[in-house]
């Protein structure tokens, strides 16, 4: 599998921008840099069945995130507040940043 270079970090606010939860809006939860997935609050809901594993627990049908690919989301702008892709910028201290490619606000 390609491993594709990540531009999203944990925390950001993403745009699902195809599949069964298309214009849907979250929060990044978490990021499987190996298989490019990503955990997005709220979007791809699926249920799994648990059983109880303790004496007392309670078993049932529990909603959980499952995983959008990477090409599937767009970051929004915290400035603008646009879907927008990112560009990568150097700063005079060689730091690099990411960049809004709408409004050419740094989003680091």
């Amino acid at each position: 599998m390609k491993k594709i270079k990540q531009k999203l970090k944990k925390g950001d606010h993403v745009l699902i921008i195809s599949g069964e939860d298309r214009g849907k809006k979250g929060k990044i939860l978490s990021i499987d840099k190996t298989k490019n997935k990503i955990i997005v609050e709220g979007a791809n809901l699926i249920k799994k069945h648990v059983r109880p594993r303790k004496q007392g627990e309670q078993g049932g049908i529990i909603e959980k995130e499952g995983t959008v690919h990477v090409s599937n989301l767009k970051l929004i702008c915290p400035k603008c507040g646009e879907p927008t892709r990112i560009q990568k910028s150097a700063l005079d201290n060689q730091k690099r940043v990411r960049v809004c490619n709408k409004c050419g606000e740094f989003i680091d």
